[in-house]
């Protein structure tokens, strides 16, 4: 080899290195492929698509957090405020209004509050039987008073209905105590804080504001006073008019 051409000599080393590492890697892969394979279980086939939800340890508590037998029991949560019952008007089906010797159109004179503070007796007028528009009669009472007078409850009674229409404007519907008599509240500007359907309001209870809303016209400010007696459960809005004006005037 020390005769060899310098040339020659470099191909035969670099031919003996590539021998040498050629059969390195045939015994390196003979011996892998030999060992076995343990194969790897597959999950139940409803749950190859179900994302993996990996659980981390959370943070261990101080000691102070532990219950000790000292200490006293915890209090139990306090129980939220009972909110009121929704209205159960209209009633179910086969009611019929309760027979009662005093409806509203059998009180006596001056048996209701006036509902607008500040107003007197002398100062109503009669409206009852006044005309409308498309034909229709009044068929309630207009007691005129500055914007934001208070709307007193004529009488006792639940609120059936808190509603907002086109005529009345933001109205408020009142069952008497006789549950038989709707006491009407229209025109108003907003309701009292509270006024809530279900409500028992008392005699003389501020209810809302007198308002110039729905048809009443811009700064015609009145509230709408009309009473009626229920005929069919199911229409609550609708009854036996009753003029409230003899109802409100001690004569």
């Amino acid at each position: 080899m020390a005769n060899m051409n310098p040339r020659v000599r470099v191909l035969v080393i670099a031919a003996a290195a590539l021998a040498v590492v050629g059969a390195l890697v045939w015994f390196l892969s003979v011996r892998y492929w030999s060992e076995p394979v343990t194969p790897v279980p597959l999950p139940p086939p409803g749950e190859l698509h179900q994302p993996q939800r990996i659980s981390t340890p959370g943070p261990t508590p101080p000691a102070s957090d532990a219950p000790t037998p000292e200490s006293p029991p915890a209090s139990p949560a306090p129980t939220p405020a009972t909110t009121a019952p929704s209205p159960s008007w209209p009633p179910p089906e086969g009611w019929q209004p309760p027979a009662t010797p005093t409806p509203a159109a059998n009180l006596p004179a001056g048996a209701l509050v006036i509902p607008v503070a500040g107003v007197r007796a002398e100062q109503l007028s009669d409206t009852f039987t006044q005309s409308r528009s498309e034909g229709r009669a009044h068929n309630a009472l207009d007691i005129m008073a500055p914007r934001g007078t208070p709307v007193l409850a004529a009488a006792d009674g639940r609120v059936v209905k808190l509603f907002y229409s086109k005529r009345g404007g933001i109205t408020l519907y009142q069952l008497g105590p006789d549950e038989r008599t709707i006491y009407y509240y229209a025109h108003l500007e907003r309701y009292a804080d509270g006024i809530h359907e279900g409500q028992v309001l008392r005699r003389g209870e501020t209810l809302g504001y007198v308002g110039d809303t729905g048809n009443s016209g811009a700064g015609n400010y009145h509230l709408h006073f009309a009473i009626w007696l229920v005929t069919d459960p199911k229409r609550y809005w609708d009854g036996e008019n009753v003029n409230p004006y003899p109802l409100l005037v001690k004569k």
